[in-house]
């Protein structure tokens, strides 16, 4: 029996309608598992999963045991339509089986199954592929690598899958050693961020900025800000220009914990390196002096900002503002800084309009009040 795939001459759920009727026959002679698999090749090249899927169920009912290239085709027709519980039970009996598609092949299936978050089934492939010395590509590798660090549970999986890239993919593999070392940090795991780090300085891929402010950014949020300044001076040492973000994760940090010397010493370093500055920088030291109630330094950041060429926002306008009348009581300035925002075309919200008025209205009855009192003494 031969078939023609040619969609245009016989239509495929016909043909398909044949082959049940040939193969629900005792003792057929006609039906092989090549003309199964490329029913199901045919399927898949229509977009019709279901029915690809159909007919990997009735191989064996028809006497046949899959090989590796009816599991490829099944998983590349359903992963493709995003089948995905089907997909996984069909994997799921191929590991059984043992029975596994080339590297290539293999390759393709791991990248099928983490563009569907499904990485833990990936790596099950993956491990198997090992054993049967069928290598995926460097490029399925590090896909796999990358899929696994989003998950808190898979990221000890992915941390080992880095040690089996090597030469070339090694050296080109700055996204999944970059992606771990994001994980880690977002699980404040800083010291085998810390550790892969160094490993990539020793033996590649070379990290760049990108992967040093990882490290920076989650020593900084952990409050050990000298680890972070080692990291910068480290980031120079190789070359690296630390940009307006690196220095900025360091300011911010200082200026949580009130350290407010320390932070204006790094601003200082970082107006030595660029000519201008994030908004967000100087966000971060105005935060921190109204932390403090150092409200007149708060100001002075303020008005260098203009003169440093960054606009401020109404977020470093309404801080301030709110710090004046909440705290230091004093509407004057806080009316002041509202009509500087209103001159710069920038929004000041109601409630924080209306909080100008209440302490403006509110120290107008206490020196009514006051001078009362005095007549009344007098």
């Amino acid at each position: 029996m031969i078939i023609v795939l040619d969609t245009r001459r016989m239509d495929a759920y016909s043909l398909w309608d044949l082959v049940k009727e040939i193969g629900e026959k005792e003792n057929s002679c006609v039906l092989n598992l090549e003309i199964l698999n490329e029913l199901i090749a045919l399927f898949g090249k229509i977009g019709k999963s279901k029915a690809a899927f159909d007919v990997f169920t009735k191989t064996e009912e028809f006497g046949f045991t899959p090989n590796a290239k009816t599991y490829y085709l099944t998983l590349e027709a359903l992963c493709k339509r995003s089948f995905m519980v089907w997909a996984c039970s069909v994997c799921e009996k191929m590991l059984k089986s043992g029975v596994l598609p080339e590297g290539e092949q293999m390759g393709n299936i791991i990248t099928w199954f983490c563009k569907e978050g499904k990485a833990e089934e990936a790596y099950s492939v993956y491990e198997l592929a090992k054993t049967k010395e069928k290598f995926p590509p460097p490029r399925s590798v590090a896909t796999l690598i990358s899929a696994l660090s989003k998950n808190d549970g898979t990221i000890t999986f992915a941390q080992e899958l880095l040690g089996d890239l090597s030469g070339e993919a090694r050296r080109q593999g700055i996204k999944p050693f970059s992606d771990v070392i994001h994980s880690l940090c977002r699980m404040r795991n800083v010291k085998d961020a810390k550790s892969l780090l160094l490993d990539m300085i020793s033996k590649g891929p070379a990290p760049g900025n990108a992967v040093f402010n990882l490290i920076v950014h989650a020593y900084s949020k952990s409050g050990d800000l000298d680890e972070a300044k080692e990291f910068l001076k480290l980031m120079e040492s190789r070359g690296l220009k630390p940009d307006v973000y690196t220095y900025t994760v360091i300011i911010s940090g200082y200026a949580k914990g009130g350290l407010m010397s320390e932070a204006q010493e790094v601003l200082a370093e970082a107006k030595k390196k660029h000519k201008k500055l994030s908004p967000v920088t100087y966000h971060a030291l105005i935060r921190g002096y109204c932390k403090i109630e150092e409200y007149d330094e708060a100001l002075e950041l303020l008005k260098e900002m203009d003169r440093f060429g960054v606009q401020p926002n109404a977020d470093e306008y309404n801080k301030l503002i709110q710090s004046f009348c909440l705290k230091a009581l004093d509407w004057e300035k806080a009316e002041m800084l509202f009509e500087e925002m209103k001159q710069k075309g920038l929004h000041l919200n109601a409630i924080t309009q209306g909080l100008i008025r209440a302490v403006k209205e509110m120290e107008s009855e206490a020196k009514v009040t006051e001078n009362g009192n005095l007549l009344a003494e007098a």
